[in-house]
């Protein structure tokens, strides 16, 4: 009996991420499209077979069920099977940004205890005594081998970990079960309406949830084709990547929507809709779709812990300024404080966070502040902490901050999530210089982007006297602005 939990099917204790996307498919039929320099169709037999060869060549490598390993890669359809195969042998995938700096990268794999790097031969890395490497030579090798089994995983057993910034200021692991992929079952009509026909699109790369989720979990498990753009991102490939390979629903974030708008988009016939998450959908960017395309655009509220699980879809109608409803089954509500609770009941939670104690309490409190109409549509109202939001990433103001005051020129500094129109916001720095000091701008991002990520960087700095505090010395953070 849950009466209060999560009322969707439950997975069976026997489960394993890898066999559920990609077992019993037709094998004949495409199930990946990886657009580049050149374009590659993937059926799902050759996936599934490349998959498990890889997988027995991991194991035979020295690959433990339980390790973890670390995916320095670009965008790639060798990340994607690298992912699938770490899975099929109950090893722990760490699926990694390309955009970390060596030092985050070594930080991680410090955090982590990751036994193995997978690596692509071009990123840069830092030094891994002790830690084995992978080189692309090395798995192309691994991938001759016979083939593994799938690993008769238990659904509650550790899949992968992902690494989101945390509200402590130092990035935090997120542990997924197996049966996370399972847990995703509600966004299928809750979200994008996909059947065995569709041809998905998503703008994103692999290291993001949003982008497993929905360029490979959800098509695959459905039994529909992914496109994987590997190539340029520049505004124009959207549209031909579309248009060439005939994409029924696309899914991206607000930023590439107001991209496409501006090049004067015009959807192929095939095109369905198109899925939104990651950040809230400006209105403006939506109103303009419909009239441009004729187009619904479908929201979704979500996060690395859970993905999405709240949204509107072709069967659960747009409510403009709203992500929608609570997907059919799971069990969401208001807690106390105002923040969104989901019933740990949830197969698609978090098992906890990595190095962490397991999660306790019966509802998980998403940090999402809201309100719940009579209608059942829930009414986004921000953050109960400071994450920010660049691109779709949550960014926490604590570890872009810590990074800024090493430099020897800065006394003080925050940043904040700085909104510079109505659908696109930055991160600003606001730096208190040392006493005869003179930092410059271009010289402090210089010094930020050696060690962080491009999306955690700020793109505005501003200098100003002093930073605005309580009585009690407390940073204000909202209270920050332009000098």
């Amino acid at each position: 009996m849950r009466p209060q939990g999560y009322t969707g099917v439950l997975p069976p204790q026997r489960f394993n991420l890898a066999r559920y996307c990609l077992s019993g498919k037709p094998g004949g039929k495409t199930a990946l499209i990886i657009a580049g320099e050149t374009t590659t169709h993937w059926t799902f037999a050759q996936i599934e077979e490349t998959v498990l060869r890889l997988a027995g060549g991991l194991r035979m490598s020295g690959l433990e069920p339980g390790q973890r390993l670390f995916i320095r890669m670009g965008n790639s359809f060798d990340y994607a099977i690298v992912f699938f195969a770490a899975t099929a042998i109950g090893a722990g995938p760490i699926p990694a940004s390309p955009m970390l700096t060596p030092r985050e990268v070594a930080s991680l794999l410090a955090h982590s205890g990751a036994s193995v790097v997978a690596w692509d031969g071009a990123l840069e890395l830092p030094p891994i005594d002790g830690i084995g490497l992978l080189t692309p030579d090395d798995l192309a090798r691994l991938r001759r081998g016979p083939p593994a089994g799938y690993a008769d995983s238990a659904a509650n057993d550790p899949a992968y970990l992902v690494y989101t910034s945390g509200t402590s200021g130092q990035p935090k692991g997120v542990l997924h079960a197996h049966r996370a992929v399972w847990g995703r079952q509600p966004m299928y009509d809750g979200w994008y309406g996909i059947t065995a026909d569709d041809v998905v699109l998503h703008t994103g790369a692999f290291n993001w949830t949003y982008t497993l989720g929905t360029g490979l979990f959800d098509p695959f498990a459905n039994g529909a084709t992914s496109i994987v753009n590997t190539g340029p991102r520049d505004p124009e490939v959207w549209p031909a990547l579309i248009r060439h390979h005939h994409a029924t629903i696309m899914a991206s974030v607000p930023g590439i929507y107001r991209q496409l708008l501006r090049s004067g988009f015009t959807p192929d016939p095939g095109l369905r809709h198109g899925l939104t998450a990651g950040e809230a959908l400006p209105l403006p960017i939506l109103h303009q779709w419909r009239q441009s395309t004729g187009l619904e655009l479908y929201e979704a509220l979500g996060m690395s812990e859970i993905s999405t699980y709240i949204s509107s879809s072709p069967a659960v109608p747009v409510r403009d300024g709203s992500p929608g409803k609570p997907q059919q089954g799971r069990a969401v509500r208001i807690l106390d404080d105002g923040q969104i609770g989901v019933h740990c009941s949830d197969p698609g939670l978090m098992l906890g966070y990595w190095a962490e104690p397991p999660l306790q309490d019966e509802w998980f409190a998403t940090g999402d502040l809201a309100d719940i109409d009579a209608d059942g549509y829930v009414w986004y109202r921000g953050r109960a902490d400071d994450l920010m939001n660049a691109g779709g990433f949550r960014v926490s103001p604590l570890e872009v901050e810590s990074v800024l005051l090493q430099h020897p020129d800065v006394l003080e500094a925050s940043v904040r999530e700085w909104r510079i129109s109505d659908t696109l916001s930055i991160i600003a720095a606001f730096i208190v210089p040392q006493p005869g000091r003179s930092p410059q701008e271009a010289a402090i991002l210089s010094f930020v982007h050696d060690r962080l990520a491009a999306y955690k960087a700020p793109k505005q700095i501003w200098f100003v006297p002093a930073l605005p505090r309580t009585a009690n010395g407390k940073l204000i953070r909202k209270a920050l602005d332009k000098p």
